[in-house]
């Protein structure tokens, strides 16, 4: 069993090129991986944000939620 490497958000910040504020709202609008909440810690996943990174940064799908009449 491996286990996952959570990057903080200085951590992400500096891999990244961008400033906190950046990622922060990058995270918020979806548009790189969604981070692990732990308690009120937020953290990246190592592995996620690389395999985003070689894959062209695209944006994360969201799920649609499903109108009930």
């Amino acid at each position: 069993m491996t286990t996952a490497t959570l990057l903080n958000v200085k951590e992400v910040a500096e891999m990244l090129g961008l400033s906190e504020r950046t990622v922060y709202r990058l995270s918020d609008t979806g548009n790189m991986p969604q981070p692990v909440k732990l308690g009120a810690a937020v953290r990246w996943r190592r592995q996620e944000l690389e395999s985003w990174i070689e894959n062209g940064c695209p944006k994360r799908q969201r799920k649609l939620k499903k109108k009930t009449n």
